[in-house]
């Protein structure tokens, strides 16, 4: 993706070759206008559904790279993980917010993508922040339990959607699935509009907290959130490795007490045929803006040098790699 100038000499054209092949890599690389993103770039960042944390991150992001790099970019939602993923693989997206469960079984051809040849060339730009398994009801519901959900409607996220996936491993861990439960696909405003209208029970809600949808659910009901611990927990992390332990706080939601549950990471993927240049300068460009993305969403503010490579599933890009090491942040 060079611009290459016209020059009228055989001398002058000489030159402009040996210049071309003394530009490589390192900190250079922001600075050089022969190297890295150029402005006749298109960058389209993959997120997830408006009202995510995915969409006002990528949102952030996208509008950095305009401003900083000079080149054109746009957010997109989608269905967020397995799809962004897909958008990598047909080179519809260059940059991309999922998590990292999801990356993990394209990266193995597990899963939903069992029936297809391993997608072994994702590669990593950052870890991000954890997402919580936040399976919501209301006080009133009744439900206190994930064995509560037996012959419950509920909200289990969109078609082949990261929350999805979620949703039938924490029901796996709890010696269930959807022959137990009445299944609805649904986005997360979907789920919590029909919850507010008493059409659904309860639903999985696994973001960032707090979840914007789930503030919107608590200013008219009191919120619930079902726990994900002991043995059905120890199940999950032990079963899958992407899964964590953590913590939602009484004071996110106003719930009676502190809730256990599951995390997973999130990961900025980065599509592979990205030049090293072009994904070094995206990289740099993003730690070196961090306050404008930790400013996006509360969530974002667990963004870090420190964490890059916490849940990473899949090897880095080479780019983003380059950048890493030269500040350190591989260092022990």
């Amino acid at each position: 993706m060079k611009k290459f100038l016209t020059v009228i000499g055989a001398s002058a054209l000489m030159l402009a070759a040996c210049g071309e092949e003394e530009s490589t890599g390192g900190s250079e690389n922001g600075g050089d206008d022969d190297t890295g993103v150029e402005e006749d770039m298109f960058l389209t960042v993959a997120t997830g559904g408006t009202s995510g944390v995915y969409y006002p991150i990528g949102g952030a992001l996208s509008n950095l790279y305009e401003s900083e790099l000079g080149t054109d970019s746009s957010v997109q939602s989608t269905g967020a993980s397995v799809e962004n993923i897909n958008l990598l693989e047909d080179d519809r997206a260059e940059v991309a917010i999922t998590m990292s469960d999801a990356v993990a079984q394209a990266y193995e051809g597990t899963g939903p993508f069992e029936d297809e040849e391993p997608i072994e060339g994702l590669r990593g730009m950052a870890s991000l922040y954890p997402n919580y398994v936040q399976v919501v009801t209301t006080e009133d519901s009744g439900i206190e339990t994930i064995e509560d959900l037996e012959g419950m409607d509920v909200g289990v996220g969109a078609p082949n959607s990261g929350v999805e996936l979620n949703a039938q491993m924490v029901l796996e861990a709890h010696g269930m699935d959807y022959s137990d439960i009445e299944e609805d696909f649904l986005s997360y405003s979907e789920a919590i509009d029909q919850m507010q209208n008493d059409m659904i029970d309860a639903a999985f809600v696994t973001s960032g907290l707090p979840n914007s949808t789930v503030i919107d659910l608590s200013t008219q009901d009191d919120v619930n959130i079902v726990p994900i611990e002991g043995e059905p927990l120890e199940y999950l992390q032990e079963e899958y490795d992407f899964f964590s332990e953590g913590t939602i706080d009484a004071d996110i939601y106003e719930t009676d007490e502190d809730v256990q549950t599951a995390t997973i990471m999130n990961v900025l993927l980065v599509n592979e045929n990205l030049s090293d240049e072009e994904v070094y300068d995206l990289t740099e460009t993003m730690f070196d803006n961090i306050e404008t993305i930790q400013g996006s969403h509360n969530s974002a503010e667990e963004i870090d040098l420190d964490t890059v490579e916490e849940g990473m599933p899949v090897p880095f890009h080479p780019g983003a790699e380059q950048y890493y090491e030269e500040v350190g942040a591989f260092d022990e």
